[in-house]
Parts: C-alpha cells; structure tokens; sequence
C-alpha cells in the first residue's frame, strides 16, 4: 500500500492477513475469535516511518540505540500540537513509557511511599508500582455531567494523607477523558500544597480528537509542574508499540531527576523504535490526521451500533484514543460475571476484562475499535448474540 487515507487506513487489510501478523492482537486468540482487545490497531505503517525502517535495514542500522534526533522531532511536534516546546536536551530515552514510568518513581520517591493513581486504570500501573515496593492508593474518577472526571476533593483527602506523587495518565486509559487545563491546575494547586510529585502518563496525547484540548502537565506554569515528569511516545498513535522507544520527558525544575535514569535504561531501547518515532514526529502527521479521521467515525459507530443492538450498555464515546469503556452492569449478566468472559464464551468476541482495571472496572469491559468498519459491527453483534444467549440460558 503506497498511499492511505480516512478511508483505507483502517481498511487496508483483511481478517485473514491480519492473523499473517506476530503481535499479540491476533494471535492471542482461537481463530474464531475476532479480537477487539489488545491495543493495537489494523493499520499499515505510516509511509515515512517505513520508509525510514526499510533505509535503515538496506544500510544494516541494526545496532544498539541512541536518541539521535528524537528528541528535537518531538519538541517539534509538540511545538506545533501543544504550543509547548520542551528542551530536547534535557529528554531521556526509555524503551516504553511503563518503564519509564517505573524509573522515575523509584527516583522520585522511596520503597513504601504511597503513589496516587486514578480508578479504572491501566492494569500495569498496579502491578509495577507493587513490584517496586510502593503503595498504590485507588482514586476512583468521579461521574461528570460530561462523563468522567477527576475527584479533586478525593483527590486532595489522598494527598492529605500522605502520597508522595501522583501517577496521572492523561488522556486517561481506559476512560479516554482528556483533563482540561482548569483541572490540571487545580491538580498543580493541589499537589504544591501537600508537596506531592506528579508523573504523568501521556502516550495517547497525540490521538485527541478535535474538540479537547491536550494540555501537557509540564506546560502549566506551577512549581507542581516545574517539578513534574511526562512519558510521552509515539507507539500507540503510529502503531510501533514493538518497537520500543519513549521518551521522559522533565519540567524545568525536574531536570536533575531526569538525568539520574541510568544510561543502562535508555539502553534498552531500539533503534528501529527511535528510528520510526522520529520519523512519526517529523513526517507523520498527514498519516496521524487520517487515523483520527477514522477512528472519529470509528467511536460514533459504535455509539450507534450499541444502541440499536445493545442498548443497555453505558458509554461515552472517548476524547482520545482507540478504546471504549463499556459499561455492562444494566445487562444484568449475573452479579458476579464478568462481561468480556461471556462475550468470549457465548459471542466468540474478545474484550479485556474490567477487572483487571481496578475495583471500579466490575461489571465494565474495553473494546478496541481501531479496527475495520465492518468487524466493529460484527463485533457488536456478536456482543448482541451473547447477550441474547446469556439471558435466555438465565431463565
């Protein structure tokens, strides 16, 4: 394919060359399983970011990495996207943004601290901050007039009580909320208060739709911000998550806390990774518009397909990224039954678990709906079908 658009770009491929690929996504599953649950998308490469592989691997640039260019094409893009230009030089690579997130808190806080992290929320965040001996402390999203949003007096009782930083993913995975500036600075308020340091998860900035405004937490002119720390990438938003490359990215005051991540860290980093996201920051946007474009019809679809197959799941179609948050409770699936694993069992669809997403994902499932049209439609009626099946089997 040498050319995409809004149209093909989640098109191009069909469900039987899709199982050709070695990710997760379509491996993980039987074959009459058509998974909507890892967080990949069913997109080609943007075409700068293969043409910069297929250069690199025509001169044998196969080697260990080092950040290059990247940090700089980042600052770009971000110059241009977030009217924020943070300093290239003070960047450091990561291979992801959970080991970078991890590499910062064990920086910027001690074994036994407790860390601040937003409910539902990304299942690795909860296992790797139990690994590296800190203490997660839930803070439930609060329900909006608008969907989620943050709980800030909650949020101001857990800094009270003693945290020490606050893990916050902005956009957040798996609401799609994108936090507005008034909240983000009533966070800073907060956290110069009760002095907690803030690191914030912000790989799925660069998929906000139109409409929210992304605001990187460095931006904000606080000493909270000055003080704080983003992981950024361009894995989930050119679809290179294999590929390994993130940055850390410091505000002006977090500079020295940066530099402490050892070398040996960045080492773990590919060059394909660093190679391709410096070519997605530098050349990838045209690509990056029309995946939005897409994946915008993609999020409005699946409103319509769910209230006129499944009316009684909640959702709030995402400000930023590719996944959904269903809300299944008033399906009456049974008190303790978990809705991916009945639309697995009886509609042959895959979805993650809520559970894995904290206490407040009971009763919720995550769909991924960077996918074709179609197989979003057949993926609901599948849902539909388990429904169907699960209540009849229930009387």
């Amino acid at each position: 394919m040498t050319t995409t658009d809004s149209t093909s770009v989640l098109t191009a491929y069909s469900a039987e060359e899709l199982r050709r690929r070695h990710s997760v996504k379509w491996r993980e599953f039987p074959l009459d399983v058509l998974p909507l649950r890892i967080a990949e998308m069913d997109t080609p490469l943007a075409e700068p970011i293969a043409a910069a592989l297929t250069a690199a691997i025509h001169r044998g640039d196969t080697g260990y990495a080092l950040a290059g260019r990247l940090p700089e094409a980042f600052a770009g893009f971000a110059a241009r996207h977030y009217g924020w230009r943070p300093d290239p030089a003070a960047a450091r690579l990561v291979p992801d943004v959970m080991s970078g997130i991890v590499e910062t808190l064990q920086i910027v806080t001690r074994p036994g601290d407790r860390v601040v992290v937003n409910t539902p929320g990304y299942p690795p965040f909860f296992y790797w901050l139990e690994r590296i001996g800190r203490q997660v402390v839930s803070n439930p999203l609060a329900d909006g007039p608008h969907g989620y949003q943050l709980d800030l007096d909650l949020l101001e009782h857990d800094f009270a009580a003693g945290a020490r930083a606050y893990l916050l993913c902005n956009p957040h995975n798996p609401t799609g909320r994108v936090f507005t500036r008034e909240e983000l600075a009533q966070v800073a308020a907060l956290a110069d208060r009760y002095d907690v340091r803030i690191v914030v998860d912000e790989i799925l900035a660069p998929l906000t739709y139109p409409g929210p405004r992304h605001i990187p937490f460095p931006s904000l002119d606080s000493p909270a911000a000055a003080r704080s720390i983003a992981l950024v990438s361009a894995s989930k938003a050119w679809n290179i998550a294999g590929l390994k490359a993130a940055l850390a990215v410091p505000g002006p005051d977090a500079r020295a806390d940066v530099a402490a991540i050892h070398e040996e860290v960045s080492e773990g980093a590919g060059l394909f990774g660093v190679i391709a996201s410096e070519a997605a920051f530098s050349h990838g946007e045209p690509w990056l518009r029309h995946v939005i474009a897409a994946l915008d019809a993609n999020r409005h679809r699946l409103a319509a397909e769910l209230a006129s197959h499944l009316p009684g799941i909640g959702y709030q179609p995402p400000q930023a990224g590719y996944v959904a948050w269903l809300d299944c409770r008033a399906l009456a699936l049974g008190w303790d039954a978990d809705p991916a694993q009945v639309f697995l069992q009886h509609g042959r669809v895959g979805l993650s678990s809520g559970l894995r997403f904290g206490p407040e994902g009971q009763g919720f499932a995550r769909l991924n709906f960077a996918t074709a049209p179609e197989r979003l439609t057949e993926g609901v009626r599948r849902m539909a079908t388990a429904h169907t099946h699960r209540s009849g089997t229930a009387h």
